[in-house]
């Protein structure tokens, strides 16, 4: 075989190695299964207009956008009653523990959500996190109603979560809550 050969076939191999060396980070984002609790129940005692507790559906919206990021991320998202029991993968429970937002849409001001949110893995909780978001509607807000504002912040709120999940710890401040 001639040395021009030889160096073709040789580089032809390095990347034919380097091929699965660069798709590695791509397939490791695949993160196995992701038990999500089905809702994000408010905080006992919390303080909810009334307005804002029957007609947003927060507890099932802020669930539903968290499942929707997270199955780019996740092989498998799988909605569960009780993330708090050990099951296969990861588990995430969610409580809506603060909320601004009275009727009147971004009239009335600016309206905020927080999500807790605990991480475990076999039973055992390997992260912790509040999350806070903040809108007062963006360009023409004036114009939008107090659970599509809310619904924007809970929406910002997932991406802030899946981004987390990524690399969870113990105490995380996402969002506005930094």
């Amino acid at each position: 075989m001639s040395h021009s050969a030889m160096l073709k076939k040789m580089r032809w191999l390095n990347r034919a190695l380097l091929v699965p060396v660069l798709c590695a980070p791509l397939a490791s984002l695949a993160a196995g299964t992701l038990n999500l609790q089905e809702k994000a129940p408010y905080e006992k005692g919390m303080p909810v207009p009334e307005a804002v507790r029957v007609e947003c559906g927060l507890e099932g919206k802020v669930v539903e956008l968290v499942h929707l990021a997270a199955g780019k991320s996740f092989d498998k998202v799988v909605l569960v009653e009780d993330a708090s029991k050990p099951g296969a993968g990861r588990s995430l429970a969610m409580k809506i523990t603060g909320i601004t937002g009275t009727a009147g849409g971004a009239w009335s001001g600016a309206k905020f959500l927080t999500v807790d949110g605990t991480l475990r893995e076999q039973g055992k909780v390997i992260g912790t996190f509040r999350a806070t978001r903040a809108s007062g509607g963006g360009a023409f807000g004036g114009y939008k109603g107090t659970c599509s504002i809310l619904g924007r912040c809970a929406k910002t709120l997932s991406e802030d979560v899946v981004k987390w999940l990524a690399e969870p710890s113990m105490n995380a401040k996402l969002g506005d809550e930094r």
